[in-house]
């Protein structure tokens, strides 16, 4: 194999993983997806606990305490802020 795919390789394995990660949570754990039969009887969910635990995974929570540029010291370099 030549040396100029490795990146590709790499990249295309990164993506992949990412899509089977999230194909895999939302199988598992979105309440909006039933596999078991006696669920899908259920046309309406109220459980709106299971759905809020869903939205507002460790993550998300960890990121709203986190400062929302991506690159401070670049930002303040740029825009002259002392």
């Amino acid at each position: 194999m030549n040396p100029q795919v490795y990146p590709l390789m790499a990249a295309m394995t990164f993506v992949i993983g990412m899509c089977g990660f999230q194909l895999t949570r939302n199988m598992l754990l979105n309440p909006d997806v039933r596999i078991n039969k006696a669920h899908r009887t259920s046309a309406v969910l109220d459980n709106k606990e299971e759905g809020e635990k869903y939205a507002e995974h460790g993550l998300r929570k960890f990121l709203r305490q986190r400062p929302k540029e991506i690159m401070p010291t670049i930002n303040q370099f740029f825009s002259g802020e002392k």
